[in-house]
């Protein structure tokens, strides 16, 4: 069962789940970060980790999102990466300081979007280079243990993002027949409102949603599990 909190999945909880799993398959260090693939107000992104608060700090605080050459790495491809000394690229002072930190070795895979959220999990451990065979022996569980994560984190933060959007239930409503291939006049009859009335309803939705026209807002808010 996933951890919850007033019966809503909780992050954390869960996160604690994935952990365990982690440490199953022999690695000490666990990462998780999930985004928004489209620029909603409010947060766009969690990160979880259970990495040592000094080494995060620094992390953090100087950027090194945008040049550790595992994330580098995971924002190209799906492909998982297998990593050790040799994926420093040109942050070697980086990767010196991760290894110090305990973070020698370790397997890194990126998710395909679902419902518009990308994520990327990494596994790390401070002891010996993984060989061929326990690679060979591991591969089908460590790819589990990614879509399991991406699957139930994504649908936690989801439903934050869709905390964030107040669209009312008409507003819904004429996105889905929107969806559905209808024009505003046709809506109108359906709904025995006038045109304008629908028209206002799409106006509201395409704000909320920040997007720039009617196409836009009903893809994100079916993306976002608004037309389910």
């Amino acid at each position: 069962m996933l951890g919850t909190t007033g019966g809503v999945p909780c992050e954390h909880a869960t996160f604690k789940k994935i952990e365990a799993g982690a440490r199953a398959l022999g690695f000490e260090h666990c990462a998780l970060g999930l985004r928004a693939a489209q620029p909603f107000s409010g947060s766009r992104a969690i990160v979880l980790n259970h990495y040592a608060a000094p080494w995060w700090v620094r992390y953090i605080s100087e950027g090194s999102l945008h040049t550790d050459s595992t994330v580098l790495h995971g924002r190209r491809t799906h492909t998982p990466l297998n990593w050790n000394d040799k994926v420093s690229g040109s942050a070697r002072q980086l990767w010196d300081e991760a290894q110090r930190c305990g973070l020698r070795v370790g397997w890194t895979q990126s998710s395909l979007e679902v419902i518009g959220v990308a994520d990327m999990l990494t596994l790390s451990r401070s002891r010996e280079v993984r060989s061929a065979v326990e690679l060979a022996s591991q591969e089908i569980k460590l790819r589990w243990l990614v879509n399991v994560s991406h699957l139930t984190l994504s649908g936690i933060f989801v439903s934050r993002l869709r905390e964030q959007i107040p669209l009312t239930a008409r507003e819904i409503e004429v996105l889905r027949w929107s969806a559905d291939g209808k024009t505003s006049g046709q809506i109108s009859e359906i709904l025995a409102v006038s045109e304008n009335t629908v028209n206002f309803h799409v106006k509201n939705a395409v704000a909320k949603l920040q997007t720039a026209n009617k196409t836009a807002a009903v893809a994100r808010a079916a993306k976002l599990g608004f037309l389910n």
